[in-house]
């Protein structure tokens, strides 16, 4: 089963065309890389998958939901409901501990429920880090904090962003390892990266030239 569909997508932004003609699929439970050069169309990409924007042309379709036929407000309530959002930029707040920055995506989705959140950080290995600050953390661990939050509303499509991009050698690690794991227990991921370590471990890679699907690999077995 498809838990995306792109279908012949375009996005033009003036006289800007960031997307040529788009098409992939992505299956329920696999791991999909994005890749390609700076201005590829790779983060258009997110943001159409995403419900953060619309295609100019063509058609998306995310857990059997059409999403040209839907109005802003629906989109939003999808990327809500549906979806979990990891960026290269963390988008803390700064004032919150790790702890309140989980709850935050509750309190827009549900209810804020501290031991759920408690229980989000306790699986990216920061249990004992959720009265601290951003300020107080490393960049790593501000980033298994933003992987938490993504994770707190147990969305059926998680889409990250360079999701190692601003981490040392010794973090990054830890980084993908918790994308291993959530792969291994059924997540469905799609990552925009640089890395190739975190792009072999998916299960196919998707690369991107001038906004046109340049070739799409299939990766080998993953242990």
């Amino acid at each position: 089963m498809n838990i995306l569909e792109l279908d012949n997508i375009s996005k033009v932004y003036g006289n800007l065309k960031a997307l040529y003609n788009v098409s992939f699929t992505v299956r329920q439970g696999e791991w999909l890389a994005i890749m390609g050069p700076s201005g590829s169309g790779k983060t258009t990409i997110m943001n159409i998958a995403g419900c953060m924007d619309k295609p100019s042309d063509g058609e998306v379709i995310l857990d059997g939901v059409k999403l040209s036929a839907e109005p802003d407000k629906k989109l939003t309530e999808l990327r809500r409901d549906k979806i979990g959002l990891i960026f290269q930029q963390f988008h803390l707040v700064n004032y919150l501990n790790a702890l309140e920055n989980v709850m935050v995506a509750q309190y827009y989705h549900s209810i804020p429920d501290e031991k759920e959140a408690l229980e989000a950080l306790a699986r990216v290995g920061l249990a004992d880090r959720a009265k601290h600050l951003p300020g107080q953390l490393s960049g790593g661990e501000q980033q298994r904090v933003c992987i938490a939050r993504a994770l707190i509303n147990y969305p059926r499509l998680i889409l990250a962003d360079e999701p190692t991009g601003n981490l040392d050698e010794a973090n990054e690690q830890m980084v993908i390892d918790i994308f291993r794991r959530l792969h291994r227990e059924g997540s469905t991921i799609i990552v925009v990266t640089h890395d190739p370590e975190l792009a072999e471990d998916a299960e196919r890679t998707v690369v991107m030239e001038h906004g046109r699907v340049s070739k799409i690999t299939v990766n080998g077995d993953k242990p």
